[in-house]
């Protein structure tokens, strides 16, 4: 009897075995790292006194336009007649963020409106430099420059025009 129940314990201890070895070589396991770099966020300020501005302006009998390049070079179309140039720039910024990145630059997609109390004009086609995507330097820093087109009316009212318009900035 001790035989008989020897054998019945060591069949069942090898279904069992074999159970388990079968198991074992249906499914795996392993590990990864769960990794994550935190940089700097982007920002962008204007550089102080840089304003996009179009310096003087003489209007004419027909409608007109004034451009600045991201450059700060200056021309007029039409019935416009430029006066002093002393004034003009491109609008400056300082972008600022992790070394070595690209980023996006997104201008003003419509017009940016300029007022001398009741009168308006419009200013728009922005253009920048870079243009589409910066490089931030290694120290993280680059400098962007924005220039746009006044649009001048008829006999345009005399004023001192001012106004604001958005440039975003975004990673890559």
């Amino acid at each position: 009897m001790n035989i008989k129940r020897f054998a019945v314990i060591t069949v069942a201890t090898s279904l069992l075995a074999a159970s388990s070895l079968s198991a074992a070589q249906n499914s795996a396991t392993t590990s990864a790292n769960a990794k994550a770099n935190i940089i700097s966020p982007i920002s962008i300020v204007k550089v102080v006194g840089a304003d996009l501005n179009f310096g003087d302006v003489v209007p004419g009998g027909t409608v007109g336009t004034v451009v600045v390049t991201p450059a700060a070079a200056r021309t007029s179309t039409g019935g416009v007649s430029l006066g002093n140039a002393a004034a003009v720039t491109a609008a400056a910024f300082t972008v600022g963020g992790a070394n070595n990145a690209t980023y996006t630059i997104t201008l003003p997609a419509g017009p940016a409106t300029v007022t001398a109390g009741a009168n308006t004009m419009t200013v728009d086609t922005f253009t920048s430099n870079p243009s589409g995507t910066g490089l931030l330097s290694g120290t993280g820093t680059q400098t962007l420059n924005v220039g746009g087109t006044l649009n001048v009316g008829v006999n345009q009212a005399v004023g001192a025009y001012t106004g604001t318009f958005s440039v975003t900035v975004a990673y890559n």
